[in-house]
């Protein structure tokens, strides 16, 4: 499992790891819609593995929560860290050379 996640993060700018449910989440992905940023997510509470990939994902990442965002194969983190990033210009920084705000 550790290595699909690998996979994912290495072959997607934005990644986001994720549960359908979770508010954090839904403001996550709401600000990343915003920016009009392309990213990949994974609902692990709608896949059959989910629960599995949830455990190995807290093991690889060190982060018990989610959203669990990566941009650029680095983690950026939960929906605090995305939104902290996104208020003092760190978000755009890492997204600039993919994306064109």
């Amino acid at each position: 499992m550790d290595q699909k996640i690998q996979n994912l993060i290495n072959e997607n700018k934005v990644m986001m790891f994720s549960k359908d449910y979770c508010p954090f989440c839904k403001q996550a992905k709401s600000l990343l819609d915003g920016k009009g940023v392309q990213y990949e997510v994974v609902e692990m509470d709608l896949i059959p593995d989910g629960g599995e990939m949830h455990n190995a994902l807290k093991a690889f990442s060190g982060q018990n929560t989610v959203p669990c965002t990566y941009v650029n194969k680095k983690k950026l983190g939960g929906c605090d860290d995305l939104k902290a990033a996104a208020a003092n210009g760190e978000l755009d920084k890492m997204l600039a050379a993919w994306f064109r705000f």
